[in-house]
């Protein structure tokens, strides 16, 4: 696991905040997802490239309520993406085709988790996750079981990139919490975000 702290530049930020804008107003864009039991958490999701079913856990071209393709993935993600994982060299380079956009609120919590929805030879490759955060500063927990008590906690700000791969591509992981007024200024005033976090995560199915 690797963190590289400040890693996307503050104009590749906006960039991609105003992208996710403009995308989750479109076919695909950002929906509220419904849990096995009926609930809607305080969550805004959008699946770039492959759709993610978080009821099925499996991926799709399109989602299966309204039959909405999922959007390409701009190649300036990409390009962002593949940078941070060529500068963690000890990770095999991936060609992402999938991408999670994830808007939480401040008082969104994810529990501890293992992301292994991803194809058995992605996962046995141990092929890396890339995690951008953008906005509020999140707490990030993650351990070797769903022990919350055991898990080691860690602050993801604004620009951050996070990989997981080979030997912790597995580990159980989450968000404690989202840590309010915590967005740069210069992003708030630049893109008119609201209070919460992006998360962009980057796979290779």
């Amino acid at each position: 696991m690797v963190l590289l702290k400040g890693f996307v530049k503050p104009e590749d930020q906006i960039g991609m905040v105003r992208m996710c804008r403009q995308m989750g107003k479109g076919p695909g864009g950002f929906y509220r997802p419904s849990l096995k039991n009926g609930a809607k958490p305080n969550l805004w999701m959008m699946s770039l490239e492959k759709n993610w079913d978080p009821t099925a856990r499996s991926y799709g071209p399109t989602r299966p309520f309204d039959g909405a393709q999922a959007p390409t993935i701009p190649d300036a993600f990409k390009m962002i993406a593949q940078t941070a994982n060529s500068t963690a060299s000890e990770f095999p380079q991936i060609n992402p085709d999938i991408c999670i956009v994830n808007y939480y609120t401040n008082s969104r919590k994810l529990g501890l988790h293992q992301d292994k929805d991803e194809s058995k030879s992605s996962i046995n490759q141990g092929l890396p996750f890339i995690s951008i955060s953008i906005g509020d500063t999140a707490e990030f927990m993650f351990g070797d079981t769903r022990d919350k008590g055991k898990a080691t906690k860690i602050d993801l700000e604004s620009g951050d990139v996070l990989i997981l791969g080979g030997g912790s591509r597995l580990l159980f992981h989450g968000i404690s919490h989202v840590k309010t007024n915590t967005t740069p200024t210069w992003l708030k005033e630049a893109t008119g975000l609201r209070p919460g976090r992006i998360n962009l995560t980057f796979r290779q199915y």
